[in-house]
């Protein structure tokens, strides 16, 4: 197993990690890049669950205009103004306003869906497969609710910008997190389409 200096600078630079952690993660992968992202990326989660209960009261209110035809406010919170200020979190506020003008969420996450909501979906998806055995009904029911999330729930939905189309926008703010070491809140978002009518 032989780890150069170069292994150690392109996994810095993919994941934002410190050197000795790129170094540490490379070692314990056997020098397969591969598995050393999936170390750092492991080790990211879990220290994004660590700081997700600290107060996170600074940060910007970020806005995305496109074509003068949709508009989106976004407000991001952090911990400190001085990790406000950085060009990766000014970024992290101007690609989710982006995504958000995009993609169209109607919430912020699964837990802000009205029951009523959720239980009519339900109701629809099963009468798409009342002739199957319950259980798997209730699998299918499951799956297409999970997809319902995806489509509406803002920190649920694929992020845009991602090429390969598996990152979410929870997981672009965990790797924020991760890199930046403070946590960070997608707090609230509007979105006005021009034309759109008031409920």
């Amino acid at each position: 197993m032989n780890i150069t200096a170069g292994d150690i600078k392109e996994l810095r630079e993919q994941t934002g990690a410190g050197m000795m952690d790129c170094k540490k993660a490379l070692t314990e992968a056997a020098g397969d890049f591969g598995k050393a992202l999936d170390i750092l990326r492991q080790r990211g989660l879990a220290m994004a669950a660590k700081k997700a209960s600290r107060e996170a009261s600074e940060g910007l209110i970020g806005s995305y205009i496109h074509m003068g035809k949709i508009g989106v406010l976004v407000e991001i919170n952090c911990e400190t103004d001085f990790v406000a200020k950085t060009d990766e979190y000014k970024e992290l506020v101007k690609d989710v306003a982006m995504h958000i003008a995009a993609a169209n969420p109607s919430c912020l996450r699964r837990e802000d869906l009205p029951s009523d909501v959720i239980e009519k979906e339900k109701m629809i998806y099963a009468s798409q497969v009342e002739n199957k055995p319950p259980q798997v009904v209730e699998k299918i029911v499951a799956g297409k609710l999970e997809k319902f999330y995806t489509d509406t729930c803002l920190m649920e939905q694929i992020f845009v910008k991602d090429p390969e189309g598996k990152k979410k926008i929870k997981d672009l703010v965990t790797d924020k997190v991760a890199k930046l070491g403070e946590n960070i809140v997608i707090k609230r978002f509007v979105r006005f389409q021009l034309g759109e009518k008031i409920s």
